[in-house]
C-alpha cells in the first residue's frame, strides 16, 4: 500500500515513531507535516531524537486562527493527495492537522484510518472534540484504544470498520523510556531528586485564554508543599506576558523539552499536573499520579483506575487532589492494552481491514 500519513503536532510525531518504521518494513509511507508545530523545540527535536523517519514533505503551515490554519492546511493537503496518489490516508489524535488529513481524503474518496478514534470529552467547546468527532465520521478504519472508545462510537451509529487495538501512546512510551533514563540529565540538572517536585504542562486555550483560569492554576502550584517544574509551553508564555501574570516562587519555568526529557520528568515526579490529554497517559504508564487541570476528560479509564483526578482550575480542588493521591494509589492493570498497539494497525491495514 502507499499510504500517507499526516502529522503536525508533537503528540503525533511520538505516535508516528511507533507506527512509522514498523509500516515502511511492508509498505510505501509518504509523512506529511503540516507544520502545526513548526519551530526546533516544538517538532525538530522529536524528529531527531526519536528516529522518525524525516517528513518527505514539510507544508509548514505554521500557526493561525483555528479555521484560517485548518483550511491553509486542507488545500496544501490536497494538492499533495493529487500529486501521490495513496490508497490510503493515516491520521492521528484530534489536531488541526488531523481534521485537515481527513476532510482532505474525504474529498477524494480516500480511505483513512484514524489512531486514536472513538475519544469524546463530549464538551463541543474544545476544538479538539469537533475534530475528533468529524474525523471519526469521515474514516474507514477507526482505531480506537479501548472498549469505551469503541462504545462511544456505536452510540454515533459508528460500528463498521472499528477495532480496539489499545493505546499507541504505551507502544511510544515502552520504546523509550529506558532510553530517556540514559540520556536526559533531568531531574538532577535542575536541583531535584525523583519525587522531590511536581511536573505541569499548561497549554489548553481555555485555560491559557482565560486569565482567571491562569490565576487559579498559579495560585495552586504556589501552594503545593513541593516546588514545580513547568516546561513553558508558547501560548502559555505569551498568555502570562499579556496578563501581566508571573509564575510564582514555586514554580520552575523552563523551555519545553523534548520527549525523552519529558518522559525522564514525568517518572521522576511525585504527581503531574495537567491539561494535556497525552500526559495523563503517560502518567499512568509510568506510574506517576495525574491531576487534570480541565472539567474532563477523555480518558476516563485512568480515572476510574484511581490514578487521575479530573480538577478543573479551583485552587482549593487542585491542591486536595495532589493530597489525596499522595496518601496512596490502587494497583494499576493494563486498561490500554499491551503495548502491541502499532503491529495490529499496521496488520489491519495491510488486510484492508478484514
Amino acid at each position: 500500500m502507499k499510504i500517507v500519513t499526516i502529522v503536525g503536532a508533537r503528540p503525533q510525531f511520538v505516535k508516528a515513531a511507533a507506527v512509522s518504521n514498523l509500516l515502511r518494513k511492508e509498505h510505501m509511507e509518504i509523512l506529511v507535516h503540516t507544520g502545526q508545530h513548526y519551530d526546533a523545540a516544538m517538532s525538530d527535536i522529536f524528529f531527531d531524537e526519536l528516529g522518525i523517519p524525516a517528513p518527505d514533505i514539510n507544508l509548514r503551515i505554521g500557526s493561525g486562527e483555528q479555521g484560517a490554519q485548518t483550511g491553509a492546511m486542507l488545500g496544501a493537503i490536497e494538492a499533495v493527495l493529487l500529486d501521490r496518489k495513496p490508497d490510503a490516508v493515516l491520521v492521528y489524535g484530534d489536531t488541526n492537522s488531523t481534521l485537515a488529513g481527513a476532510l482532505a481524503a474525504s474529498k477524494f474518496q480516500i480511505p483513512i484510518a484514524h489512531v486514536e478514534a472513538g475519544l469524546r470529552s463530549f464538551n463541543r467547546a474544545m476544538p479538539e472534540e469537533i475534530n475528533r468527532v468529524l474525523t471519526d465520521h469521515l474514516a474507514t478504519w477507526l482505531f480506537a484504544p479501548s472498549e469505551t472508545s469503541r462504545d462511544n462510537l456505536a452510540r454515533e451509529g459508528i460500528t463498521s470498520g472499528v477495532h480496539v487495538v489499545g493505546d499507541i501512546m504505551l507502544d511510544s512510551v515502552n520504546l523509550f523510556r529506558q532510553r530517556a533514563a540514559v540520556v536526559s540529565t533531568f531531574p538532577g540538572c535542575l536541583g531535584h531528586a525523583p519525587g522531590g517536585f511536581y511536573l505541569c504542562t499548561i497549554h489548553r486555550a481555555e485555560n491559557t485564554l482565560d486569565r482567571v483560569s491562569l490565576v487559579n492554576i498559579f495560585s495552586a502550584l504556589n501552594n503545593l508543599s513541593k516546588p514545580v517544574v513547568l516546561p513553558l509551553h508558547p501560548r502559555t508564555r505569551r498568555a502570562l506576558e499579556t496578563f501581566g501574570l508571573s509564575a510564582g516562587s514555586n514554580v520552575t519555568v523552563i523551555d519545553p523539552v523534548g520527549y525523552l526529557d519529558m518522559l525522564q520528568l514525568a517518572q521522576a515526579a511525585a504527581c503531574i499536573l495537567t491539561d494535556s490529554g497525552g500526559l495523563q497517559k503517560e502518567a499512568y504508564y509510568l506510574g506517576t499520579p495525574c491531576v487534570t487541570l480541565r472539567t474532563e476528560t477523555e480518558w476516563v479509564e485512568t480515572v476510574t483506575a484511581g490514578w487521575n483526578i479530573v480538577a478543573g482550575t479551583d485552587p482549593q480542588i487542585i491542591v486536595s487532589a495532589v493530597e489525596h493521591l499522595s496518601a496512596g494509589l490502587p494497583q494499576r492493570q493494563p486498561i490500554y492494552g499491551d503495548g502491541t498497539t502499532a503491529e495490529r494497525v499496521v496488520s489491519i491495514l495491510a488486510s484492508k481491514g478484514e
